[in-house]
């Protein structure tokens, strides 16, 4: 090949390879892993672990069909305080409905929360909840309570930052689901949180579909309705998707043990140990609500996420606690 025809062939090949960066067929250079976290031993560790699971022919190596992460959700993608979201949504469609309930003017827990009355509300205990939950969540189709759902979350806002909740996801936890699926893992949702009120949502927030959320459940029934079939949602709890229930809930709809477990509470203490009791890799981390100016700061005494037997047990079960405060550069999307 003569050495003009060489320079136009190579001229061509550079020439080739710009207009296809352009058009995005070919990769750009890929964004620093997990860029929110700061340089400490938290970050490192995740790291390493994914390292080693990936690594063929090592001990920590993990077929790609078998790295499965779960996550809670609660306090561990997006924030918790000063009462779960969807308590919230719960709170504001007590609201919406209470000019069709007379009743709730003096019936607790629904006076209390008329009134703005949290501590009433508390009160009440996990009975209450239910009860909130089973007024403002039943009773309808499926598809009615997703629109629902999703028509809330267009317009509800944080009672502290004023921003949308669904500004309030922690950005270094989206960037390790996006770290822990570009290495070969499926990602899944393991939350208390009602299944069908985060669903809507998952996907564009965690980059999750629905079908990888497992959650808490109504029971719901096949009707009729005017000719057209739907499933309606019935005021009875069907599971209950914590403590407990998570490992119960993972076996009956992941059906694989996971080996990357991430939570924030008590709530996911069986979950973590169950994942890192089994042979081989095992990895549980817990977000620890350290940061009172950027977020809030919690643990054993908080009646949302409270963070007691977990933390104590964590060193001795080589559970990596991640130090909102000191591991995070950036907590959510975008500063508050």
């Amino acid at each position: 090949m003569s050495r003009t025809r060489h320079a136009d062939t190579t001229l061509f090949s550079l020439l080739a390879a710009f207009i296809l960066t352009i058009a995005g067929v070919l990769p750009v250079f890929a964004q620093e892993p997990l860029a929110s976290w700061n340089d400490t031993a938290a970050k490192n560790r995740i790291m390493s672990f994914v390292k080693a699971t990936v690594t063929e022919g090592g001990d920590g190596y993990v077929a790609p069909d078998d790295r499965i992460a779960v996550f809670d959700n609660d306090g561990t993608l997006w924030s918790e305080q000063p009462y779960y979201i969807q308590l919230g949504f719960a709170l504001d469609r007590v609201k919406t409905l209470a000019p069709q309930h007379p009743e709730w003017k003096t019936k607790e827990p629904f006076k209390s929360v008329l009134d703005g009355d949290l501590k009433g509300i508390a009160k009440g205990g996990e009975l209450g909840l239910v009860e909130l939950v089973m007024a403002t969540h039943a009773g309808m189709a499926t598809d009615q309570f997703n629109k629902i759902v999703t028509d809330w979350f267009a317009t509800a806002k944080h009672p502290k930052t004023g921003k949308l909740y669904t500004d309030m996801t922690f950005l270094p936890m989206r960037e390790l689901l996006d770290y822990l699926r570009s290495n070969g893992f499926t990602t899944y949702i393991v939350s208390g949180g009602g299944v069908e009120f985060m669903r809507p949502v998952t996907e564009k927030l965690y980059g999750i579909p629905p079908q990888q959320v497992v959650g808490s459940t109504i029971s719901t029934e096949y009707a009729i309705v005017g000719d057209v079939p739907v499933l309606k949602r019935l005021p009875k709890i069907d599971f209950v998707d914590d403590g407990a229930g998570k490992p119960a809930g993972i076996n009956k709809f992941i059906g694989r043990k996971p080996i990357f477990v991430a939570g924030n509470s008590d709530g996911d203490y069986e979950m973590m140990r169950w994942t890192t009791a089994a042979k081989g890799p095992g990895f549980a981390m817990i977000v620890h609500h350290t940061d009172a100016d950027r977020e809030y700061a919690y643990d054993r005494q908080s009646p949302f996420g409270k963070l007691d037997k977990a933390l104590d047990e964590a060193e001795r079960r080589n559970w990596l606690v991640v130090d909102m405060k000191a591991d995070w550069k950036t907590v959510f999307r975008s500063a508050p």
